[in-house]
């Protein structure tokens, strides 16, 4: 038998400190699935968010193309109740109205609002055309 200064057949861990370091790890990993909850629901927020935010600049640029003197013919009467073509969580709302108070003549304020999970959260993009 080999035998090693310092070292003897009795060195080892004692319960006691294997339970301590196995709670110590176990706080430890909790920790760190808690982080890692949080970051997957932030991600999935930011792609919402990224997927509401292209939703209403695509009306946007529906708007632009028409311009102002279409802009009163934009809107599907039907787009309040419906989701968003390909997009079966999101809403989309879009208003015009006149820009002050009280309005300004000749100018229109557009506003186009994305919400998903029953409208708990949204975009709102918003954009003033003149003649």
């Amino acid at each position: 038998m080999i035998k090693f200064k310092g070292f003897d057949n009795n060195s080892g861990f004692t319960l006691m400190e294997v339970l301590v370091a196995m709670v110590i790890l176990s706080v430890g990993l909790l920790g760190t699935a808690a982080l890692i909850t949080g970051i997957i629901s932030s991600n999935k927020l930011s792609n919402r968010i990224s997927t509401a935010t292209t939703c209403a600049q695509d009306k946007m640029e529906d708007i632009r193309g028409v311009g102002y003197a279409g802009v009163g013919n934009i809107g599907d009467p039907d787009e309040d109740e419906n989701p968003v073509a390909g997009y079966s969580k999101f809403r989309r709302v879009t208003s015009i109205t006149g820009v002050g108070t009280p309005a300004v003549p000749g100018l229109k304020s557009i506003t186009v609002t994305v919400s998903w999970d029953s409208n708990a959260h949204w975009v709102e993009l918003k954009t003033i055309l003149a003649p």
